[in-house]
């Protein structure tokens, strides 16, 4: 049993998810079928960063082939959403550092736009900001969510901050550094890091709870997902839930009820009940793997994910929880993003949507 189960009673917390997911959940505008009229139109494809081969593979998830592939600046990480849904971003953090931009209507890059170190990609939840993520700079870079110049800068007190989500207000966030193994609180209106809370290991994705209260962290030192308190300006940790290996990337079912996390250590993704918070299935690679960052697709039927060191993308029927299909890309796939996807506007990473 957890500690947070422990804190406050496992009966009392199944009862306090299952009311507020009733009631409201922050994944409620994120269901099967509530598209942006921003997206009409848009034909679906899953966008993959090949960040050892500096190249973006697009893959038609009709027929599961990819259809293109095309060269971006060095050691691509991530594409993510705008916003505003009219534009995916790829971040390139090497070399001739970029945010290259690419029409989702044509499925064409546009000119790279220069930015300095764009590990990933955020965007307040007011449509205000983008927010850069600096992970060797130990910044955030608030930029123009259109044109991404910099408009001002957050230093942070951690190394390699990495992921993050946003409260269900849009006023703070909690991001996680997984170079020092800290996740940080901070404040937006304010500008300010308000608190930090050391939990070791190396904390790599972010994810809030559908009611708002509590952020996961998956860990990928300690095999499994910490749970933080959102009540305060400090981080404070309630419990643990071991899921697996190398526990790296968090996503919501579409209906809003479990949480895939993938395991990229040992080739699996555990699922989660929100509700509960037990584990009721592990979705294993056959023969092992490294599933790392990805996507549910729109109907929610699919989880597409990269797997960062078998230079290929999985597909699992998430129904049944049996990998479907293995798809060769480039060298080293990462944040790979399935678009569009249903919501009212993105707040970045590859899935990310309110």
């Amino acid at each position: 049993m957890s500690r947070l189960h422990r804190f406050l009673g496992l009966a009392a917390l199944t009862g306090l998810f299952s009311s507020a997911l009733a009631q409201t959940s922050v994944y409620a505008h994120t269901k099967v079928g509530m598209f942006s009229p921003s997206v009409k139109g848009i034909p679906a494809r899953v966008y993959v960063p090949n960040g050892k081969d500096n190249s973006v593979s697009i893959i038609d998830p009709q027929t599961y082939k990819v259809v293109r592939t095309f060269k971006v600046d060095q050691e691509p990480q991530h594409v993510v959403a705008s916003y505003d849904l009219k534009t995916l971003w790829v971040a390139s953090d090497r070399g001739r550092q970029s945010l290259t931009p690419i029409d989702p209507q044509t499925r064409r890059p546009g000119r790279p736009v220069p930015t300095s170190d764009p590990y990933n990609l955020y965007f307040t939840p007011d449509g205000r900001h983008g927010m850069v993520v600096a992970e060797n700079q130990r910044r955030l870079n608030f930029t123009d969510p259109r044109t991404m110049q910099v408009q001002f800068s957050i230093a942070v007190p951690c190394r390699g901050i990495n992921h993050m989500d946003f409260s269900a207000d849009g006023r703070t966030l909690l991001a996680a550094c997984e170079f020092s193994g800290d996740v940080l609180k901070i404040d937006l209106p304010s500008r300010k890091v308000t608190g930090l809370l050391h939990i070791g290991g190396m904390p790599q994705d972010v994810k809030l709870s559908p009611d708002g209260r509590v952020y996961y962290v998956a860990d990928m030192m300690a095999d499994g997902v910490y749970m933080i308190d959102n009540s305060g300006n400090i981080p404070k940790r309630l419990g643990f839930i071991a899921t697996g290996k190398g526990a790296h990337g968090l996503y919501p079912s579409r209906d809003g009820t479990r949480l895939y996390i993938t395991n990229r250590g040992e080739g699996s993704v555990s699922v989660m009940n929100f509700a509960s918070h037990k584990l009721v299935a592990r979705w294993r690679v056959p023969g092992g793997g490294s599933p790392d960052m990805g996507s549910v697709s729109a109907n929610g039927t699919q989880f597409w994910v990269s797997a960062r060191y078998s230079d290929e993308v999985y597909v699992f029927d998430t129904r049944s929880g049996v990998l479907t299909h293995r798809i060769k890309v480039g060298r080293g796939p990462h944040g790979l993003t399935y678009f569009p996807q249903p919501g009212r506007f993105s707040l970045g990473h590859t899935s990310n949507y309110r």
